[in-house]
């Protein structure tokens, strides 16, 4: 059974804090002002064939699409990753979340992501301690940043081929299993970005696997989304 809701509104809150000062004056001014953003996010969620004959929780894993699906149709979403093999017959033993990024030119808004992502996990049978992260180019690098601004989130990762925040890999749950894919000629996002990672994380004794496509070229996904083996290892895993 495949589902296809639409969240209208998600909000994230922050404070701002503004000093102003005074040419006629020799203090600061300081005082506080509450911003509030908005982000509309529509998304595919896919049940397991078994979801509703059974009481148990299950599996989650959120994907992230790369900037060829976003601000466009929700149907694109359909064209690589989970959702294509979806479409394809391919069965999960976990939910599968996909997310619009409805801008065009815009880096994923991770914290409207992750507030979809919570409301998801509590309006069904999900087991906290199995959600697993994957994402593909654009995608692949707000996985990396969900992974550093998350760390105790997920259960697994898999990136393809994305922009790495090496400055801030040990902000990443060292318990966390890596599994990471990238096309050797890949001129759109650069192979040293997983390269310097994947070396800076096994250096400090993280779990991960590298898969490194010689000959392939930005659209490693085609066949690291096709690697059967990448979902048993995702089942595998608990937090």
């Amino acid at each position: 059974m495949q589902k296809n809701r639409i969240l209208c509104v998600l909000s994230a809150f922050g404070m701002l804090l503004l000093i102003q000062s005074c040419a006629a004056q020799s203090h600061l001014i300081e005082d506080k002002l509450k911003t509030v953003s908005t982000e509309q996010l529509r998304y595919y969620l896919y049940y397991p064939e078994d979801y509703e004959n059974t009481k148990k929780d299950f599996g989650l894993l959120l994907f992230l699409h790369g900037g060829g699906e976003s601000g466009g149709e929700l149907e694109e979403l359909k064209e690589n990753g989970p959702p294509k093999m979806l479409v394809e017959g391919k069965q999960f033993p976990f939910l599968v979340l996909a997310p619009q990024n409805p801008h065009k030119k815009k880096w994923w808004n991770t914290t409207a992501v992750m507030q979809l992502l919570d409301s998801v996990v509590d309006s069904n049978r999900v087991d906290p301690k199995r959600i697993y992260l994957t994402g593909l180019s654009r995608g692949g690098s707000a996985s990396w940043e969900m992974a550093t601004q998350y760390p105790d989130k997920f259960a697994a990762m898999a990136v393809v081929c994305g922009m790495a925040p090496l400055p801030y890999a040990h902000w990443i749950n060292k318990k966390m299993p890596i599994w990471v894919f990238h096309g050797a000629n890949d001129k759109v996002i650069s192979v040293e970005e997983s390269d310097k990672m994947v070396a800076k994380l096994r250096k400090m004794n993280y779990k991960v696997d590298y898969t490194r496509y010689e000959n392939v070229g930005h659209n490693a996904w085609e066949r690291a989304y096709t690697t059967d083996s990448l979902y048993t290892w995702f089942a595998k895993q608990k937090r």
